[in-house]
């Protein structure tokens, strides 16, 4: 119980850390509000974890076989 606890309090500094350094760090970069940049920050997220769930399913069907 102590373990899941611990990640739960890791998760909710760190995501925290990032919240605090979006918004005020976000302020400091100049980027220009493209199409391209809107469409690449609405879909990264979605291509990292269907990386990351194609990643695992591939790994659990090597291993069961």
């Amino acid at each position: 119980m102590n373990d899941t606890i611990a990640f739960v309090v890791k998760i909710l500094i760190f995501s925290t850390l990032l919240s605090v350094l979006i918004k005020y760090g976000g302020q400091l970069l100049s980027i220009n509000p493209t199409v391209a940049i809107v469409i690449m920050a609405i879909l990264l997220p979605t291509i990292i974890v269907a990386v990351a769930l194609g990643w695992r399913s591939q790994k659990k069907l090597s291993i069961d076989n």
